[in-house]
Formats: structure tokens, C-alpha cells, sequence
């Protein structure tokens, strides 16, 4: 199996990408550290994993709190006795569906706070563990929109994404001599409930009908591609490659 005998942290658990990471490593043999805000549906991703989920924890936590992460990954520390794998799947739009002219302090500090220095706060407590045994893989959730907001919405959001474009690379410059491989995924349109909720079924049935119509693939990305994108990222088949934003995005924009 591809993660056998490794250890790996997930944030964002209680999501739909999130659990279908779990179940992916899971499935190739990795032990789950799993984290989310959401309780009750982290807690029903570990039960998912069913008889792979092996010596496999979920831990609450709220990654907007730095006291929090810290206390995470020394629970961590706790239960195995090292970290292969950090996953920071955890974030969202806070503002979606806002014009910039709507934007909020409040807003946007959200969006940077779940999406970027939760990240970033988390890759340093990965890196303390992965410095000092000399290997790890960090695989950072980041986002076509990178690039910049394709549409007068999601400007906080895009900022947020490009801020973890660019601590990735960073990452990726400062750890490679200790054999500690930074990635990030980019996925376009992902068929997520959290999506759904946040502009109503009849937006969404309107833009992933779009979407999916402008993707060379014909379809708009499922939890489970991003998924084996993570899977790549966190095993033995990516050790030469480090400081990537790998698109997930059916051909989009290219």
C-alpha cells in the first residue's frame, strides 16, 4: 500500500474533500490524525473508515486559533511517534457571493484567518516535527482562483489562495534540505455541499452547469479527484517534486 506504515494529519475533515482525503489514505494503509471545528461530522469521517481506520484519532480543533494548532500538533506528537504527512485541507469562503463593493473586515479577515494563517500556523508545527526527522510531505489546499477572482465575487477568497500559492513555494525553498517536500492542489469547481449551501441550488445548478460546460473534460471535479491528488502529493511516486500548484481543474484554463 502506498501510505502504509505512515502517519498523516488532515485538517478539514468534517468536508466533503476532507473526508474523501481520509478515506483515500486510509484506505492505502496510512493512521489518521483527523481535525476539524465540526465534531460530530469529524467524528463520523473516522467512523467511516471503518476497520481501515487502525490506531486512527479525531481531534477538535479551531485552526482560526493559534493556541489551538499548537495544542493539536502536540496532542499529535502524543499519539504517534512521528509525522509523515500533513494535509491542510481546512478553509472556505466566507464571502461568497459578495461584490467587492459588499466586502466586510470582517469578511475578508475571515477568509484570511480559515484559509491562509491557519495554513501557514500549521505547516510551522508540521515543520518542527519533519526538521528534526529529516522527511515529511506538506500538501497545502489552495485554488485555481490564485490567480485572482475570475468573477466580481470571491475577492477576499482569491487573496487568501494566493497567499498559500505563495508560502508554498516558500516552504518548499526553505525545507528542501531537509528532505521535506511542499505542494499545494488547485482544484477548479468541486461538487461540494459546502458550495451548495452557501449560494442555493439554483445558483449552483447554474454556474456547475457553466462550469461544466467550459471544462475540456465536460464535467466539474468530484471530492474524490482532489482526493488522489493529495494521495500523489503525500506518497513515495511524488519525492522529486516540491514547490508545485498542481491544477485538479478537467483542463480548465488552459
Amino acid at each position: 500500500m502506498r501510505l502504509a506504515q505512515k502517519n498523516a494529519l488532515i485538517t478539514g475533515v468534517a468536508g466533503d474533500i476532507g473526508r474523501a482525503a481520509a478515506l483515500r489514505f486510509a484506505a492505502e494503509g496510512a493512521t489518521l490524525i483527523l481535525t476539524d471545528i465540526d465534531a460530530h461530522r469529524g467524528q463520523q469521517t473516522l467512523e467511516a473508515l471503518g476497520k481501515q481506520a487502525g490506531n486512527s484519532i479525531f481531534l477538535q480543533a479551531d485552526l482560526t486559533s493559534e493556541a489551538e494548532i499548537v495544542a493539536l500538533f502536540e496532542k499529535t506528537r502524543q499519539h504517534v511517534d512521528r509525522l509523515d504527512i500533513l494535509a491542510n485541507i481546512a478553509g472556505g469562503d466566507y464571502e461568497a457571493m459578495i461584490g467587492f463593493d459588499e466586502m466586510t473586515a470582517e469578511g475578508i479577515a475571515r477568509n484570511l484567518s480559515i484559509n491562509l494563517t491557519s495554513c501557514i500556523l500549521c505547516c510551522r508545527e508540521a515543520s518542527k516535527i519533519m526538521m528534526e526527522q529529516m522527511a515529511g510531505k506538506i500538501i497545502n489546499m489552495c485554488s485555481v482562483n490564485y490567480r485572482g477572482a475570475p468573477t466580481p465575487m470571491q475577492h477576499s477568497y482569491a487573496a487568501s489562495k494566493g497567499g498559500v500559492f505563495s508560502i508554498t513555494r516558500g516552504l518548499a525553498m526553505n525545507l528542501g534540505m531537509y528532505n521535506v517536500n511542499v505542494n499545494a492542489v488547485a482544484p477548479a469547481l468541486v461538487d461540494v455541499a459546502a458550495i451548495k449551501d452557501a449560494v442555493g441550488a439554483e445558483m449552483w445548478e447554474a454556474i456547475s452547469t457553466d462550469a461544466a460546460s467550459r471544462y475540456p473534460l465536460g464535467r466539474i471535479a468530484k471530492p474524490e479527484d482532489v482526493a488522489n491528488c493529495f494521495l500523489f502529493l503525500a506518497s513515495g511516486e511524488s519525492d522529486f517534486i516540491s514547490g508545485q500548484i498542481i491544477e485538479v481543474t478537467g483542463g480548465a484554463r488552459l
